[in-house]
């Protein structure tokens, strides 16, 4: 089997555009096709074997010609590819571009999304936990650009507020601890344990693991304290 190349993806876009009455032709300027259809503005399609940061760019220069501009891509089998292409059609959408995929094995042409203007839709939901989130924040624990590994939250801060009072005053039943420490969920925290640093000693009390122990050196960094 031949390893594939760019203007394999030509044919199958060619047949698909001619059989909606355009006229299709292939290098023309700088354009990889170029396709018309009477008196209407032209439409531009861009050909690689997959999606890249330069042929976006390509994409956004054709739109100096023409605002008909479609990037297409040759279809690949699996998950990875079909992740690519849903953020590769969201990037699109808000650039005013189409998407187009082409599968070599058969020549089938789909199109994903037509250029076209974007307006994007807020999550009042999503805003809503993302300013929970920074209220509930004690300082600024984290560095900007990290990893999620170890990325401190503000349950994660409220986990250790509980930590630290079980630490200065034992095992303590949860009502205290959230009425001390001023953690209306701290017995649900306790309870659910998600970092290993809690243990039931009895009935609605907690105390506090070996693994709790030692988060506590790290509290000053968690909390934002200076």
């Amino acid at each position: 089997m031949s390893t594939p190349r760019e203007t394999d993806l030509y044919p199958p876009v060619k047949a698909f555009l001619e059989e909606q009455g355009y006229v299709v032709k292939a290098e023309v300027g700088a354009a990889d096709v170029v396709a018309v259809r009477g008196a209407e503005p032209p439409v531009v399609v861009e050909l690689k074997l997959g999606f890249s940061l330069a042929l976006v760019h390509q994409c956004i220069a054709r739109q100096a010609v023409t605002d008909d501009v479609y990037l297409a891509v040759a279809r690949q089998p699996g998950k990875r590819f079909q992740k690519a292409l849903k953020d590769n059609v969201a990037l699109a959408r808000r650039l005013g571009l189409g998407v187009v995929t082409v599968r070599l094995s058969d020549a089938l042409v789909e199109v994903h999304c037509d250029p076209g203007p974007f307006t994007p839709r807020k999550s009042r939901l999503r805003q809503g936990r993302l300013l929970r989130e920074f209220a509930r924040r004690q300082g600024d624990p984290n560095d900007g650009g990290q990893t999620r590994a170890g990325l401190v939250t503000a349950y994660r801060q409220d986990a250790l507020k509980c930590a630290l009072y079980l630490f200065e005053a034992g095992a303590s039943k949860g009502a205290e601890v959230a009425r001390e420490v001023a953690v209306p969920q701290a017995t649900r925290i306790m309870r659910d344990d998600h970092y290993g640093w809690f243990e039931r000693v009895e009935k609605g009390i907690y105390g506090l693991t070996s693994k709790g122990a030692e988060a506590i050196g790290k509290s000053d960094r968690v909390l934002g304290s200076s």
